[in-house]
């Protein structure tokens, strides 16, 4: 189990948009990828749970990876966070 905190950088937080291509991106690992915020947990292979977080630009989540590609999956999350979610801003 890896577990590692990242802040959401692009202007505006996690929206539709950004929580869509979370979860195309977390749906590609076997393991068990979520987040923690303000005393909630997301599956960020649910794009619903992802949006019911609220997290805003600034928003510091905790990243819980637990399987097999579990480093895999956390670069490739952290790489898509730090990228903005490809988001021109």
């Amino acid at each position: 189990m890896l577990s590692e905190p990242v802040t959401i950088i692009n202007k505006f937080g996690l929206h539709t948009r950004a929580a869509a291509k979370l979860v195309a991106l977390a749906s590609q690992f076997e393991s068990q990828i979520e987040f923690n915020y303000n005393q909630q947990t997301a599956n960020c292979k649910s794009i619903m749970s992802l949006i019911l977080l609220g997290a805003n630009k600034g928003a510091a989540l905790e990243l819980i990876i637990s399987g097999a590609d579990e480093h895999k999956a956390r670069d490739a999350i952290i790489n898509l966070i730090q990228a903005r979610f490809d988001e021109k801003e």
